[in-house]
């Protein structure tokens, strides 16, 4: 087990990143339609994931069939779990009693998961798990503590936790550049792009009659700054579906938009009963599914 001390600051910086305490949430799978920028959720497909009293949460797809998420037990450990679509089966990808990890992501290379790593120390950085389940690989070891991120050309855009929160690429261990600052808790790369996206929280804009976020991108090749119009509301969860168009949610209810639109719609509601708000979101393609976190409320 994770020292008290090492623990207590873990949760601090847990509550600083996430804005919220760790309730008990589950994941759900939606079949969807996808025409173009035209995507449809279909009614009555939804098939929980998980199922429990606890923390499943952070779903990402990394291949064709499978989606990884971080996982709490009772004791409190945080480990990442491997859920194929295919034999409905769980694979634990680590199994750590001294280390907590979260926000998993493929690796471009496809060869590694990537986590970010609550180490008994309590250090929080980005670490390398191999999909053939070998030995873990610590990948910056100076860039910490790191919240969120997302992979371009095999290396890391990531939210660093500070005074203000900032987004850093590493070019080189002596390049990393800061893109900008006091970001939101999303960073996502923009489909078949150079381009990492994100929210900046230091212009509000109130293009409609409710306060909200713009959704900025840097593109890491040309090295210019781009926008993506406003998140609705001021929520902070956002995912690209393709290279054009951005998917939220409010309340239980899940929404698109085009990048160089304004207006969000919406494309349906998650109608689960014991459900309350749905947060990340993650859509494979492949798969024609949308997955999301939603809140439990039993």
């Amino acid at each position: 087990m994770i020292k008290k001390n090492c623990l207590l600051l873990f949760l601090v910086l847990l509550i600083k990143l996430n804005g919220y305490s760790q309730n008990s949430t589950d994941i759900i799978a939606i079949d969807v339609r996808k025409s173009g920028g035209k995507i449809e959720m279909i009614p009555g497909s939804e098939v929980k994931i998980t199922d429990r009293k606890g923390y499943d949460n952070q779903p990402s797809f990394i291949n064709d069939k499978q989606l990884a998420f971080s996982s709490g037990d009772e004791k409190g450990n945080f480990d990442i779990i491997i859920y194929n679509f295919e034999n409905n089966k769980f694979t634990n990808l680590t199994k750590t009693p001294n280390q907590n990890e979260y926000s998993p992501r493929i690796t471009d290379c496809g060869l590694y998961v990537s986590a970010v790593t609550v180490e008994e120390s309590g250090k929080q950085r980005l670490w390398l798990y191999p999909t053939n389940f070998g030995e873990p690989e610590l990948l910056y070891d100076d860039i910490l503590p790191v919240g969120y991120y997302d992979w371009y050309d095999n290396r890391a855009a990531m939210f660093v936790l500070g005074d203000p929160n900032s987004l850093v690429y590493p070019y080189s261990k002596d390049d990393i550049l800061t893109i900008s600052q006091n970001i939101g808790r999303t960073v996502r790369k923009r489909p078949k792009s150079s381009e990492i996206s994100y929210i900046d929280k230091n212009n509000r804009s109130r293009e409609t009659e409710t306060e909200s976020f713009n959704i900025n991108g840097f593109d890491l090749e040309k090295k210019v700054k781009v926008t993506y119009g406003n998140t609705l509301e001021k929520k902070e969860d956002f995912i690209w579906i393709d290279k054009n168009y951005l998917l939220t949610s409010r309340g239980k209810e899940i929404f698109v938009r085009k990048s160089s639109d304004t207006s969000w719609k919406k494309i349906g509601e998650v109608k689960l009963d014991g459900y309350g708000d749905i947060s990340r979101l993650d859509y494979s393609p492949k798969l024609k599914k949308i997955v999301v976190v939603m809140d439990r409320i039993d």
